[in-house]
């Protein structure tokens, strides 16, 4: 990531990709902006990163008016910022109400007292990720994961369409691991556990 002095410039938000990416327009430009020190769930982690992407587009209606408190750009070119609505800083609006980690790896021209405390508390109250019984995968982990495969041979349970069968997983400690990692249909029946014939 290149860092870059921290400019703050206004723009218009023109859409939300995920739970940490929006795109925004500024005079007759767009630009793609990553938000700052933060890591949303991944739309693929279902249904957490869908619930990221609504509470982001709950914070910036299309058409929100906001400050870019703008930090790097990283290797996709992205704008990396903090997003200012009004008095409201986004990025720690997301990490405080659970919908968002702190991109610990990420963290440096952030407040980081401000985020470690707003995780914290979101932690402590279980709200957002933090009330998903056993947890979620952290989004830089289940991407590393999908570039580098699931850790599932396809001996062992991966179906062509990517998909897994319960009896081919192996075990259930494993079934739970990839309904963490969004593999949601391995929860049939809802109950927040994946494969309970493997028990």
């Amino acid at each position: 990531m290149l860092l870059l002095a921290a400019p703050t410039h206004a723009a218009s938000v023109l859409s939300i990709g995920d739970g940490d990416t929006i795109t925004v327009t500024e005079g007759s430009g767009r630009i793609k902006v990553r938000l700052a020190c933060i890591d949303a769930p991944e739309t693929s982690q279902s249904p957490y990163g869908m619930e990221a992407r609504r509470a982001l587009q709950g914070l910036l209606p299309i058409g929100s008016q906001v400050t870019l408190r703008t930090k790097a750009t990283d290797r996709y070119g992205r704008s990396v910022a903090e997003v200012l609505n009004g008095s409201s800083n986004i990025n720690q609006s997301m990490v405080g109400s659970g919908n968002a980690f702190v991109y610990w790896q990420y963290i440096s021209g952030c407040d980081r007292q401000t985020y470690s405390r707003l995780e914290n508390d979101a932690r402590l109250k279980g709200v957002g990720v933090w009330g998903v019984p056993g947890g979620i995968q952290r989004p830089w982990d289940y991407r590393r994961t999908r570039r580098g495969g699931s850790g599932v041979s396809s001996s062992s349970g991966a179906s062509n369409s990517g998909r897994y069968r319960c009896s081919e997983i192996g075990s259930w400690s494993k079934a739970q691991d990839l309904l963490r990692q969004g593999h949601a249909y391995l929860d049939r029946d809802g109950d927040g556990e994946a494969c309970e014939t493997l028990k």
